[in-house]
């Protein structure tokens, strides 16, 4: 059988609680106030590694990611508890993947009084900033680099995100870096909380 990435990823796994859509007709104006996961696949020169990351919605800045040789939710609830050590969103929305619905990943959230939302099936454009992400970390990096390793691919894209959160300009951000206007956009959600 040949090795490559399957359908039908984002399942829910056995015996898990899936929580409503909450983001019907809601617009996005802050950092913080929505953040989202997803996952991938990074081709390696023998097979592949797993890679999540945690975006925020409003200014595409990658607030964490992590590497895994396996499927499993524990690099993904990694990834989030990183996240969550600066910050946390109003919002966490995110697929019906099993291992966004793993009670590992959303008791952090719970716990934190985060609004869990949840894609229903075919909501394909809820992640379309993360699926840009992808596209942008493959093209630019990972179809250029072919990785050896584990370690060469974790070296690769830690050079790579930090490029993107910090001088990768976007069109979409009025040319602007996103770690800049995700620290503007907490700046601002300071000052509105403040008066």
């Amino acid at each position: 059988m040949a090795v490559y990435p399957k359908p039908r990823l984002s399942l829910p796994g056995a015996g898990v609680q899936l929580s409503p859509y909450v983001r019907t007709g809601m617009t996005i104006e802050r950092s913080d106030h929505v953040w989202s996961p997803d996952l991938t696949y990074v081709r390696l020169s023998q097979g592949f590694v797993s890679l999540v990351a945690m975006m925020d919605w409003d200014s595409r800045y990658v607030l964490s990611w992590e590497v895994s040789v396996t499927w499993d939710s524990h690099f993904c609830v990694s990834a989030l508890e990183r996240a969550l050590i600066r910050t946390q969103p109003e919002i966490f929305n995110s697929d019906q993947g099993a291992q966004f619905t793993s009670l590992a990943f959303t008791e952090p959230l719970l716990a934190r009084g985060i609004l869990i939302s949840m894609d229903g099936r075919g909501r394909v454009f809820d992640t379309i900033f993360v699926e840009r992400l992808w596209r942008r970390v493959k093209y630019e990096e990972v179809y250029l680099k072919d990785y050896r390793s584990v370690p060469e691919a974790i070296q690769g894209l830690w050079r790579y995100f930090e490029f993107y959160n910090r001088e990768r300009l976007h069109q979409s951000l009025n040319y602007q870096t996103p770690a800049t206007v995700y620290r503007q956009g907490q700046q601002r959600a300071a000052v509105a909380t403040f008066n």
